[in-house]
């Protein structure tokens, strides 16, 4: 990992740095709530009110004159782009400067070739960002950029070749950015010589159509229980507050809010974290429930166990007419829907099952009195859908984060009601096996069919 300094020259840059294409500034790298940061971040990125600082077109000129064609289609390459591309490209890039030392793949030239190496942008280096915000060019020295791959908490910083450790370095502030779940209009950015101006920077522009605000005001947290992660994160960005990461990687989209920290209605500072705890609908129609890996959506705040439920006792073997039925949806822990905001997909939330459209599952004990035990019971416990926790459970009720079908989706059931006699339970069969089980009416084991000779 090499380090570079802001005003810095690059041993190998595509660009010749004495011609000034772009213009570094001293800024101290700001902290930072956690070192994922997605691109459409209020404040990730800063600007000044004086002219651009980054010669976009004078890259352009530079990249298409026919003396430096090789030059063009190594730097086009990085980008996955053809050098007839490059124009158009660079018209859509945004020029901004760094907040905060950042993690970045960049890109030297040598012999002919791009050549990518791992490095630690000092804050205060101008960039090019995309229509995403992610860093693609380093505006001095024209290196194309691509966002970085490695683990942030395994790096080894080398400050050499002129670029020695920079005062205020602090390892747990480096920020890696990851592209916004959308295309960016506008850029919301801090005046890094005035951190109580804000300026607002239409993509693709380098500056003669920005806007100024006051970054002091204080904007309330929206109510965000119930809504999908992406649709939490753009409504927090467009009051111009942050989402709050930790762990190597965004949650879904699709993943839903169960809560906010700071609460709704809670008044903060442009470019103020809130934290979000999510649970993952990782269920499908007709599926049973998957329980969650270890990453599967890290948040700086785990909602952690629900409390304990009838769902989590050993309904017994399911009755004959079961297999058809598909699993009935948990309660939601958010809202009232009427209270609930819209999500991207505009469906209503309510999951909720009829009552009586499944049928009640036998005495939690799985016993089955003599008169109605005509065939020998189901294979239990490894049965899944039975309420068997999975490997590895301590005996605590299932998380809530992959137990119910997306919000949406309403489940009813078609399935007969119970033959009559049978004996029934109160508890509601909500663990139902991702896969129809048997019916247990067919021939008992121990009579072998007879085959004809």
């Amino acid at each position: 990992m090499k380090a570079v300094a802001a005003g810095a020259a690059s041993l190998a840059p595509f660009f010749d740095e004495r011609g000034g294409l772009g213009r570094d500034a001293d800024v101290r790298s700001r902290p930072v709530h956690g070192g994922l940061q997605q691109g459409d971040t209020p404040g990730l990125y800063g600007g000044t009110g004086e002219a651009a600082i980054c010669d976009v077109e004078r890259l352009k000129r530079y990249l298409a004159e026919p003396r430096n064609d090789r030059k063009a289609r190594a730097w086009a390459g990085v980008l996955d782009l053809r050098t007839d591309e490059i124009p158009e490209y660079l018209d859509r890039l945004t020029p901004v400067l760094l907040r905060h030392d950042t993690l970045v793949k960049n890109h030297d030239y040598e012999k002919g070739k791009a050549v990518p190496f791992n490095a630690l942008l000092q804050a205060g280096i101008a960039i090019l960002v995309d229509e995403q915000g992610l860093p693609a060019v380093k505006c001095s020295c024209g290196n194309p950029l691509r966002p970085f791959e490695g683990d942030k908490s395994r790096i080894s910083v080398s400050f050499d070749d002129g670029n020695e450790k920079w005062k205020g370095y602090d390892r747990s502030e480096v920020v890696v950015v990851r592209p916004a779940s959308h295309r960016l209009e506008r850029i919301a950015l801090v005046d890094v010589e005035d951190p109580d101006r804000g300026i607002e920077r239409p993509v693709g522009t380098t500056g003669e159509e920005d806007t100024a605000f006051d970054t002091r005001k204080r904007q309330a947290v929206p109510s965000l229980i119930g809504t999908t992660f992406g649709e939490a994160s753009r409504r927090l960005a467009g009051r111009g507050l942050a989402v709050a990461y930790d762990g190597g990687k965004v949650p879904p989209d699709g993943a839903r809010v169960t809560a906010s920290d700071p609460a709704a209605g809670a008044e903060l500072r442009f470019g103020a974290h809130v934290t979000l705890s999510v649970t993952e609908d990782t269920g499908a129609s007709g599926g049973g429930t998957t329980p969650p890996g270890p990453e599967s959506s890290r948040e700086t705040k785990d909602p952690g166990p629900p409390p304990p439920s009838r769902e989590s006792e050993d309904p017994g073997p399911p009755p004959p007419s079961s297999p058809s039925a598909p699993p009935s949806s948990s309660p939601s822990s958010g809202p009232a829907e009427s209270e609930r905001p819209g999500s991207p997909s505009g469906t209503p939330g309510d999951t909720s099952t009829p009552a009586g459209s499944t049928p009640p599952p036998p005495p939690s004990t799985g016993a089955t009195p003599p008169s109605t035990r005509s065939t020998p019971p189901p294979p239990s416990p490894e049965t899944p859908g039975t309420g068997s926790p999975p490997p590895g459970s301590t005996g605590s009720s299932p998380r809530t984060t992959a137990s119910s079908p997306p919000a949406g989706d309403p489940v009813t059931s078609g399935a007969p009601p119970p033959p009559a006699g049978r004996p029934s339970s109160g508890a509601p069969a909500t663990s139902v096996s991702a896969a129809p089980e048997a019916p247990t009416t067919s021939a008992p084991a121990e009579r072998p069919r007879r085959t004809r000779e």
